[in-house]
């Protein structure tokens, strides 16, 4: 509101896009390195207020019906989730970071050694998930989060035996 006052403006609108890097071991050596993801805010003050939290968070998924119809093994793919979160109150990249995650067959990790490549791949063989599924478990876990009150999730997988990639969306407000 100060700067929209300073330029006698009716409304004034600011988006902001940054890196945002976590601190992240590896689920088996424990190894540490640092994870980006693509965060940012858009924001709205005047007549209308708005506040929104932007998130891409890097995911790993399995294929369900190629782990169904082969005798061994499934393909794999990175997918990418990004959000529009408005909320009520205070909530953290950090959180909703670690809940897109664990939506998915299996996080990424930025460091991985041999036992960190068999838990990530017998992780994610055991956690199966189409696009689909992927968005449908982020939004019953912002669902149980009485802080959001409205969001979008989109999901691509960038598929690894396809020639196309494979996209969901929903969008659901509680306001």
């Amino acid at each position: 509101n100060g700067l929209r006052e300073k330029l006698h403006a009716e409304s004034a609108h600011l988006d902001v896009i940054f890196p945002f890097f976590m601190e992240k071991a590896a689920p088996v050596t424990g190894k540490v390195g640092m994870m980006e993801y693509t965060c940012g805010f858009s924001a709205i003050a005047g007549a209308e207020q708005d506040f929104v939290m932007l998130l891409e968070v890097p995911v790993a998924t399995l294929c369900p019906c190629s782990k169904e119809i082969s005798e061994y093994g499934a393909h794999n793919q990175r997918g990418m989730v990004s959000v529009k979160v408005r909320s009520n109150s205070m909530v953290w990249l950090e959180e909703l970071i670690e809940t897109i995650e664990s939506c998915a067959s299996c996080p990424l990790f930025p460091v991985l050694k041999r036992p960190d490549e068999k838990w990530v791949t017998e992780h994610a063989y055991e956690n199966p998930r189409f696009v689909e599924d992927v968005v449908r478990e982020v939004a019953l876990a912002f669902d149980k989060n009485d802080r959001i009150v409205s969001y979008q999730i989109e999901v691509e997988n960038y598929e690894s035996i396809h020639a196309h990639n494979a996209y969901a969306f929903l969008e659901r407000d509680r306001r």
